[in-house]
């Protein structure tokens, strides 16, 4: 698994017509053409999680407790399990045929998943039949996911221009944890007005419906966004220069298969696994795990443990831009610092205060949780895509973050409940998120800085011709530009 930059006879020389120009108002539609994807992705994620337990009601009636809701939340694992393979067929066809094609597939496939789970018939009128669709929906949710965030991150951090890269891409995060907290409050919304028509039991007999369907018009406006991003330039620079012969076909700069990425890319790949790990570990014990502990470890209602986690996951959002403006400037490792550093001071302090149990104490606790969340997901989408070349970013991306999310990320909540029950100290999801941070700190180690470089395997992005100019004029005194990287035409060597 090696890391070996192809030797070069001498080193090319960079020229203004190399150079990438975009203007912030391409850069603003087609960033915000992709966030409307991971919007749509957490929303779902959202209104699922807290409407289990009446889902479980609907498709496994014919049960007994507690498996009728085990059955429902296996449906959500399944889309992580699933997610992967979904990682190992889209990453390298985005690749191969372009990443806003993907990226449109991939909302597709989300949309229309989600909006038919809405209209599926329930066990009263099929039985326990009913929980098989719901299953396969929740597959083709995961395999699409599996090339969505991947995709995402590659298309933002290639669209944005070197030197504030890290601004740009956060906004990618900003619509994950948005649409989260929008799906959690349309499920609370909905839930408070249909009991108030219908009864308590309007829920189960159609108001749960309501949010899977609210997936066609949201799903509708974000396929039309995605049909007027364009292709990235560096993607189509990279597809232009796929025939240079100075490009070893079985090169890491070269478009690999999955294992060509394992081969050339494996010390990447394992920082990028450490990374999502540490990041996803908190994050999912932020949103999908705090739920269910507030509810059974601290003992709050059910309503207020819903809807505890979405004021704080709205400021959180608001601060990710500041966040990845700050890894523009500071570097993208010492950011990752503070968020492992804050993730290891902060968890346990965070979880002893929860216990208290009274309204001040869970906020002050949310928000002091969702302070490492935020220093690791505002640079994920800059941080994670620049440790592999354009050639092979998207698949690299998707074999790292999907088997990072399905056996770390996804299962916090499962981990973290089993270590309660087994240990009996309700301090254990720190620890989980603890040692996951302590891991990401070691693979900081080893992790290169990317920040105000161009991409790997790229020539450089910038905002306006006048800038392409004077970097080109000072290219050699510049240390953030390695042209032995870039492609470059040959007779330039």
């Amino acid at each position: 698994m090696s890391e070996s930059t192809p030797p070069t006879p001498s080193t090319p020389r960079l020229e203004v017509d190399d150079v990438i120009v975009v203007d912030r108002k391409k850069v603003r539609t087609a960033i915000g053409g992709t966030v409307v994807g991971n919007f749509m992705e957490w929303f779902d994620f959202g209104i699922y999680g807290y409407l289990a337990v009446t889902l479980a009601v609907v498709f496994t009636s014919d049960l007994p407790e507690p498996w009728g809701l085990l059955v429902t939340l296996l449906g959500f694992a399944i889309s992580f399990l699933v997610r992967p393979f979904g990682g190992f067929v889209l990453g390298p066809l985005g690749d191969r045929i372009g990443r806003q094609k993907v990226l449109f597939l991939t909302m597709a496939m989300m949309a229309l998943a989600t909006a038919l789970i809405g209209m599926l018939p329930t066990s009263t009128q099929i039985g326990l039949w009913a929980i098989v669709p719901l299953y396969l929906l929740k597959m083709i949710q995961g395999f699409s996911t599996g090339g969505e965030y991947a995709g995402a991150t590659t298309y933002v951090s290639e669209f944005s221009p070197d030197r504030s890269r890290g601004f740009w891409s956060s906004w990618l995060d900003v619509g994950s944890y948005i649409g989260f907290a929008a799906g959690a409050s349309v499920v609370a919304i909905t839930t408070a007005i249909v009991s108030s028509v219908s009864g308590p039991d309007g829920m189960v007999e159609y108001g749960w419906r309501i949010p899977f369907l609210l997936a066609i018009p949201l799903g509708a406006v974000a396929i039309w966004f995605r049909l007027r991003i364009p292709e990235t330039p560096s993607f189509e620079l990279a597809q232009e220069k796929g025939a240079d012969p100075t490009i070893a076909e079985d090169g890491p700069f070269a478009r690999q298969g999955l294992v060509g990425i394992v081969r050339h890319h494996g010390k990447s790949l394992l920082i990028a696994i450490a990374l999502v790990a540490a990041t996803n570990s908190a994050g999912y014990a932020l949103t999908s795990y705090m739920p269910t502990y507030l509810e059974r470890e601290v003992g709050v209602s059910n309503l207020f443990a819903a809807v505890a986690t979405v004021p704080v996951l709205i400021v959180m959002s608001v601060a990710l831009p500041f966040i990845g403006r700050l890894s523009d400037r500071i570097g993208r490792k010492p950011v990752y610092v503070l968020a492992a550093g804050s993730a290891l001071v902060l968890m346990v302090p965070a979880f002893l205060i929860m216990q208290i149990g009274e309204l001040w104490a869970v906020m002050i606790a949310l928000a002091l949780a969702a302070i490492p969340v935020a220093f690791f997901v505002a640079i994920s989408a800059s941080a994670l895509p620049a440790l592999f070349p354009t050639a092979s970013r998207f698949g690299a991306m998707a074999v790292a973050y999907n088997v990072s999310v399905s056996l770390f990320g996804g299962t916090t909540p499962l981990f973290s409940q089993g270590l309660i029950e087994l240990t009996g100290n309700t301090l254990m999801p720190a620890f989980y998120i603890m040692f996951f941070a302590a891991l990401g700190l070691v693979a900081l180690l080893s992790m290169r800085e990317t920040a105000r470089r161009p991409l790997l395997g790229s020539v450089p992005t910038v905002e306006t011709t006048a800038e392409a100019r004077d970097l080109v004029a000072h290219q050699d005194d510049n240390p953030l530009l390695d042209t032995s990287t870039m492609p470059l035409e040959v007779q330039r060597r």
